[in-house]
């Protein structure tokens, strides 16, 4: 019984490091400019598609069994083709939107997820199935001796190591830089920013340049994990990274990262325990959302909202 509980809490923290990845992205744009990203998933598969192609295409037949020759430029790779695809939705897609109604840049979020979606399946034959996505870290399990030993794949532990190593430096960042500064008084006042001499424009895509980059990286973690990728990784891991920063307070990036682990935890623990099994975890996800937000609105780090005048 310890043995399962334990391997049930490790992989719930292993999709947990994944879902909050994903979720700085949206805490950080929408901490910055108040716009839902609901095309943030989509630049998460993207990511994961742009390394599949540097891997097919690009890198030497020789270096395909090496996986310390092949992560670095995949990786590469799939944060640059993230990045690129994020620039060009800011500056073409939102940016004309930022003084119009919330609605609007909202339904043009969607419209680009699924332009996205579309654009991919053009692009690969078989865009609809799943694509065998190569191993690039070591194969094989580590057992934790514990009770009758917890198995956690070299896979996983990269996801946690590497998710929460990015967690930390992003908080850094925006803590003790300059830009970081930057980014919490365009966060806090664009207008008197700009007073001060900031330009929110290139904070703005510099959000979403870092954004893009983690969710890129973590395209490439996903399919290493899980050996395939598909054009719906981005609408469903979307959704839980959205609730994830909103669990742990939208605009707040450690708040993103534990959101995304409570959420990594409610799923696997209530998958294996509560009633209803696996066929009825996502819906104790939502049920533990909306007690939160019941009861603290403003989820676990979040402060209640400012009315700017």
């Amino acid at each position: 019984m310890l043995s399962t509980f334990l391997s049930q809490i490790v992989n719930g923290l292993v999709f947990g490091s994944l879902i909050g990845l994903i979720a700085l992205g949206y805490t950080m744009v929408y901490g910055i400019i108040q716009l839902i990203n609901f095309a943030h998933g989509e630049i998460f598969m993207v990511g994961a598609y742009g390394a599949l192609f540097m891997f097919t295409y690009v890198l030497p037949s020789a270096w395909q069994q090496q996986w310390y020759l092949i992560l670095p430029p995949m990786l590469l790779a799939a944060a640059a083709v993230s990045v690129l695809v994020a620039v060009a939705m800011e500056r073409f897609a939102y940016r004309p939107l930022r003084a119009a109604p919330r609605l609007a840049p909202l339904i043009t979020a969607l419209g680009v997820s699924v332009a996205l979606q579309e654009a991919v399946r053009i692009f690969y034959p078989n865009g609809t199935s799943a694509l065998p996505f190569p191993n690039v870290f070591i194969e094989g399990t580590l057992v934790i001796p514990i009770g009758d030993g917890v198995p956690i794949r070299y896979a996983g532990i990269l996801l946690i190591v590497v998710s929460l190593g990015l967690g930390y430096l992003l908080n850094a960042f925006v803590e003790r830089t300059r830009m970081g500064r930057a980014m919490r008084a365009t966060s806090n006042d664009p207008d008197v920013a700009r007073l001060m001499g900031i330009d929110p424009d290139r904070v703005i895509v510099l959000t979403f340049v870092l954004g893009a980059a983690l969710a890129g990286i973590g395209g490439v973690l996903y399919g290493n994990y899980l050996n395939n990728i598909n054009i719906d990784i981005g609408f469903q891991n979307g959704i839980f990274a959205f609730t994830a920063a909103v669990l742990g307070g939208i605009g707040n990036i450690r708040g993103a990262i534990v959101g995304g682990l409570a959420i990594g935890l409610i799923k696997s623990l209530a998958g294996q325990y509560l009633p209803g099994g696996t066929a009825y975890d996502y819906v104790w996800i939502f049920v533990v959302l909306i007690a939160v937000l019941v009861f603290r609105p403003q989820g676990f780090f979040g402060e209640t909202e400012r009315v700017r005048a």
